[in-house]
């Protein structure tokens, strides 16, 4: 533990407390000598103006805040070495978790650690050589209307976007939304947002969006939060949905040991067979997402119900089967 962390941790003793602290815990809390404890208290009174005092009847330290307007807190901006490596590693997150979103502000903060390892004449560690963050299926290209989509949904307002859908016989439509929340999904973003041409909650790809236009002169329909959530997470998938229907899915004693800590959906429902396989049941809504992930399991999992969602598997099973023979 260095000098910045000591003086940062005895500030914390001190601010927690309501009754003068021995000097003997405060040895014992920071892991130190008499001597280097007795440095920390002169530094924090002399060089950061602390009100730190010594209560003689109570054999203990102590901050007098009687006569402040506010309590004492060290000035300019400190972190202790977990808290700057915590900030590197979410940092490094960042960085990864979409190349070109926000890379401005990222590099400003990166900036700013650095700053902060150079006052404790120390090196910022290389995150990038140490934490190594793998993604698939990333969309996003650029951060254009992921930042005025975020703009618009902190600042409260609606937002007119044209918008091209996916799959067959999708055309562009322009609709005026308001945004409720952004979500991280299988490393693309999506935005929670009530349509005013539905006038319904929906969730639209930002990768999906051509353009965009927040309409500042219109204040943005707030849904209520838990609406939203039990939208986003009352079945499977990211368009999911209100859950109509239970996947039971069995899967095989080899994949069982996998799958069993695995979550699927908030609600899932899973419990161990007889046989060794593990029964996994899951709310769903639309099925074209749980089918591709189901897919993925190959011949260790089956589906057991509802049948309308086995005969789905069972016909892309046989369509794979037609391109394969030989």
């Amino acid at each position: 533990m260095d000098r910045f962390d000591r003086i940062y941790r005895l500030h914390g003793l001190l601010i927690n407390r309501r009754t003068p602290i021995p000097l003997t815990d405060i040895m014992d809390k920071l892991q130190c000598s008499k001597s280097t404890v007795t440095r920390c208290i002169e530094e924090l009174r002399n060089y950061l103006n602390a009100p730190l005092e010594y209560d003689r009847q109570r054999h203990g330290y102590f901050y007098n805040q009687q006569h402040a307007d506010k309590p004492y807190e060290l000035p300019g901006l400190w972190f202790s070495a977990e808290e700057l490596n915590g900030l590197l590693i979410c940092h490094q997150i960042l960085q990864n978790i979409s190349p070109g979103i926000l890379s401005q502000q990222i590099t400003q903060l990166q900036q700013r650690i650095d700053d902060i390892f150079k006052i404790r004449h120390q090196a910022s560690a290389n995150i990038s050589q140490k934490i190594k963050l793998l993604s698939t299926g990333r969309r996003l290209k650029d951060d254009a209307q992921f930042k005025k989509t975020a703009s618009a949904l902190f600042n409260g307002k609606q937002i007119n976007i044209h918008y091209n859908g996916r799959g067959e016989n999708a055309t562009q439509t322009d609709r005026t939304i308001s945004p409720q929340q952004l979500i991280y999904y299988r490393d693309n973003w999506y935005i929670a947002a009530f349509c005013h041409h539905r006038n319904e909650l929906r969730v639209f790809a930002i990768d999906n969006i051509s353009s965009s236009k927040i309409l500042d002169k219109q204040i943005a329909k707030t849904i209520d939060p838990t609406q939203v959530e039990q939208f986003l997470t009352s079945s499977y998938g990211i368009f999911s949905g209100t859950a109509k229907h239970i996947a039971v899915l069995e899967f095989s004693k080899f994949r069982a040991q996998w799958v069993a800590d695995e979550s699927w959906h908030p609600n899932q429902q899973g419990q161990w067979l007889e046989n060794g396989n593990y029964q996994l049941g899951i709310p769903f809504n639309d099925s074209r997402e749980l089918i591709m992930d189901i897919l993925k399991h190959g011949a260790e999992v089956e589906v057991k119900a509802p049948e309308f969602l086995r005969e789905a598997v069972i016909q892309q099973i046989a369509a794979m089967q037609k391109k394969y023979k030989k």
